[in-house]
């Protein structure tokens, strides 16, 4: 069991017990593989859910599930060849730690869409179960960068799969080249042998409504009253150093409170240092260490460290103070939140926005909107903000 202060980062195995809407909703995954095995059918099961609904925790009980029964002579899952595939390196850190605490799990059975397509293609290998965590960040053009050549990582794990079980949130979407409509997702999909499922109960934040609805708002452009005081400690921070402090108090308490920043301070992966400067506050960029076996959140020297939606995105905190850089101002006069585009140093993330066949602009917005749902939506028990723009930290600070 996870103990009461732990998050997704503190899991051990035997994971949590699933809740009744979890448990529910895989049985329904295994019964709807089960019946496509049977008929010698493809199938798609899409499990949809927003941000702390469980749907990791839903994704590694399943696959232990169907592991377990691929060693049973008597299961229709016999012998069958299954795979996890998620395309985040922190989240892949996460499954093979899993794996390696469970008995039914291997941890050659969990790998990147980008790995696994190219080298199912070399093989020609045929698999039967492929569930996709993060699918909302599999890739929908050609990316060189991430050796990936063909047109989209859905189609080309469709070819090879008998069943793919998809894990899917269209609002953690964060780049233009895995950015998904649901007309897209449909026209992929098709009618047939599709089943399609969402999670609703919330897991994370252990706070009122009000607190889940001020965000949702915030990430719509609206700035609402703030929730009333309760258990869960949110607040808006005119210091962002202070911020920094209460986080750091949270670490040595509880454990898992980070800081973390929207996308607006440069930042290169070329070895060098790079600094989130936050009103009176500097604090280094997270450092990439990709062979490192845990997770940023799970390393005790990144608390001297600011966090990205790229390193946290999947993952849970106790406490999260987020800096919302320049890109996130005020207009007084609309009385709504701005995004300026142009101010967000992840520019990389609009490569190939003007082939999605819809308003630019909006397109732009909507990426650096769903990458602050991410980044606000990570704490379990408190959430500080500290807005850089003076107009937006005012704003905030009188409601």
């Amino acid at each position: 069991m996870v103990r009461e202060n732990e998050g997704k980062l503190g899991i051990t195995w035997p994971v949590r017990e699933l809740s009744c809407e979890q448990e529910e909703i895989k049985n329904e995954a295994l019964n709807f593989a089960k019946s496509k095995i049977e008929e010698r059918q493809k199938g798609i099961f899409v499990i949809g859910g927003q941000a702390g609904t469980g749907k990791s925790v839903l994704v590694t009980a399943l696959f232990n599930e169907i592991q377990a029964a691929c060693k049973d002579k008597s299961s229709i899952f016999s012998g069958t060849n299954n795979y996890v595939l998620v395309n985040h390196p922190e989240m892949l850190k996460f499954y093979k730690r899993v794996a390696g605490e469970s008995p039914m799990l291997l941890k050659k059975n969990f790998d990147r869409p980008t790995s696994f397509i190219n080298r199912i293609h070399k093989s020609v290998e045929q698999v039967d179960i492929v569930i996709i965590d993060e699918a909302h960040l599999l890739l929908t053009k050609k990316d060189a960068y991430n050796h990936f050549y063909q047109e989209n990582q859905l189609q080309e794990i469709l070819k090879y799969a008998r069943i793919v079980i998809l894990i899917f949130d269209n609002k953690q979407v964060l780049k233009a080249k895995s950015y998904w409509s649901k007309q897209k997702l449909v026209a992929i999909l098709g009618g047939d042998n599709v089943k399609i499922r969402h999670l609703q109960e919330q897991f994370r934040i252990e706070a009122n409504t009000d607190v889940q609805n001020w965000i949702s708002d915030f990430c719509s452009e609206k700035i609402d009253q703030l929730p009333a005081k309760q258990k869960f400690d949110f607040r808006i921070m005119n210091d962002a150093k202070r911020m920094y402090e209460l986080i750091k108090t949270h670490e040595k308490t509880v454990g898992l409170s980070r800081l973390l920043a929207t996308y607006d301070f440069p930042y290169r992966l070329d070895g060098n240092d790079y600094f989130v400067k936050a009103g009176n506050l500097s604090l280094r960029w997270d450092r990439s260490k990709p062979q490192e076996s845990l997770a940023w959140a799970e390393r005790a020297d990144t608390i001297d460290e600011v966090g990205s939606v790229y390193t946290i995105q999947g993952f849970d905190l106790n406490y999260a103070g987020i800096i919302l850089g320049p890109s996130l101002g005020y207009d007084e006069q609309l009385d709504k939140i701005v995004v300026r585009s142009e101010l967000y140093e992840d520019q990389a993330a609009f490569n190939g926005i003007k082939h999605l066949g819809t308003n630019i602009e909006a397109a732009k917005e909507r990426l650096i909107l769903n990458a602050l749902n991410v980044l606000l939506t990570r704490a379990r028990k408190g959430l500080y903000i500290y807005a850089v723009d003076s107009k937006l930290r005012k704003k905030l600070l009188q409601n």
